[in-house]
């Protein structure tokens, strides 16, 4: 009995001790385990998220540039499409008018939008061109007075530059003209091209313009029917909000640049600046870049009071172009603009130096409205939507995916959703 009693103690004693040596058995593994993974020779685990999360930015970033470089290469194919969507955003309007209320029928409502939107532009054109060939002359004759009456002042005034050695400065100057008279008829030549180039994509823009009218609803019904049956909805959900949102910019961007174009034209024509169409056209097309365009156009239009008129009349028309710009920005902006395009101005401004800095002044020109339909479209996607009174709209897209059918008994070629089944 005694030696069963001192074997059962043992046993009672030891079984604490291997307790507690199982349990120190998984603390001891995990600091072998742990000291491995830190140890010579193991890259630590923070270093190691850091590389993953760095070769998948590298690759993001390699094929944003990939794609820029495909845009850049073909500029005359997109941009003309890209002019031609915003040009059917804004005609729509008055196809539906001439459509609804003359009963025109689709096709010659969007044709007559058209021939319209061509007489206004020639007729723009036509009146500028016009104002540029009779005032430049007598523009260019008072910028070389002026340039005359500048070095006579920097000899005769206070500074009392030597005479010579300015006219010597001038004829440098003219020698450095001449000697690079290839490199001006080379940018000549570009020019040319870049002219030609215009032309084309006019054109392709109007035929564009022409069909969007037409059938922009049917087209847009079959690129959303490329996509997976179960995205359609959700896409075209999407576009609807995105397509709000680019219109709204669109239309409100005219309104704004035709304020900014006919205050500073008219303060141009009642201060008797020359070329006072030709600036309010030119501050009307620069207008579409926000910030940099009308500020760099209202710079033209001091520029030229200073040649013409002088110094006071220059700082009354800096004034008209910074009243001008300040109605723009803290009225007309926010009051038309609104909720529909709802950007931050840092975000309007970082997307058009962007935009310039990828693709030139076509890029600052359609940073803006790109990224405002992005940031629409995300945030539906995303479970945000700005524009709810818009509701769902199943039908619309089942209406025109069965007239991308045909009519009822058509047979198809091929049916989308068997094919991708």
């Amino acid at each position: 009995m005694r030696a069963r009693k001192a074997v059962s103690a043992t046993a009672q004693d030891a079984a604490p001790q291997d307790a507690t040596l199982q349990d120190a058995r998984p603390q001891d593994a995990g600091a072998q385990d742990s000291q491995a993974q830190n140890g010579p020779g193991r890259v630590p685990a923070s270093v190691q998220a850091a590389a993953a999360w760095s070769w998948r930015a590298l690759l993001v970033i390699a094929l944003i540039g990939v794609v820029i470089a495909i845009l850049a290469v073909s500029k005359v194919l997109w941009v003309p499409v890209v002019v031609a969507l915003l040009l059917t955003l804004l005609l729509s309007p008055l196809v539906d008018l001439m459509e609804r209320h003359l009963r025109f029928p689709r096709v010659l409502a969007a044709a007559t939008a058209v021939v319209l939107l061509i007489a206004v532009v020639a007729g723009l054109v036509t009146i500028a061109g016009g104002q540029i060939v009779d005032g430049f002359g007598d523009l260019w004759d008072r910028a070389t007075d002026g340039f005359t009456e500048m070095l006579d002042w920097l000899a005769d005034g206070p500074l009392g530059l030597d005479r010579a050695a300015l006219d010597d400065y001038v004829d440098r100057a003219g020698a450095q003209l001449s000697a690079n008279s290839g490199t001006l008829v080379s940018g000549a030549l570009s020019a040319t091209v870049t002219i030609g180039h215009v032309l084309a994509g006019t054109l392709v823009a109007l035929f564009c313009t022409f069909f969007f009218l037409k059938d922009g609803a049917l087209i847009w019904a079959w690129l959303i029917r490329l996509l997976p049956a179960p995205s359609r909805r959700r896409a075209y959900e999407a576009s609807r909000r995105g397509l709000i949102t680019l219109t709204a910019f669109t239309r409100t961007q005219i309104l704004v640049a035709l304020i900014d174009a006919t205050g500073i034209g008219l303060g141009a024509a009642i201060l008797g600046i020359p070329l006072a169409v030709p600036l309010a056209v030119l501050v009307f097309l620069a207008s579409f870049i926000p910030f940099v365009g009308a500020i760099a156009t209202g710079a033209i239009a001091v520029l030229v009071a200073l040649v013409d008129q002088g110094v006071g009349t220059a700082l009354v028309m800096g004034l008209i172009v910074l009243a001008v710009q300040q109605v723009e920005s803290h009225v007309l902006q926010p009051l038309l603009l609104g909720h529909a395009v709802s950007l931050h101005p840092v975000a309007v401004l970082l997307s058009v130096a962007a935009g310039s800095l990828a693709a030139g002044v076509i890029g600052a020109l359609f940073a803006v409205p790109l990224v405002a339909t992005l940031n629409t479209v995300l945030l539906y996607l995303h479970g945000r939507d700005k524009f709810p009174h818009l509701g769902e709209d199943p039908e619309g897209l089942d209406r025109w995916l069965r007239h991308l059918d045909g009519p009822p008994g058509t047979p198809l070629l091929v049916d989308v959703d068997e094919a991708g089944s």
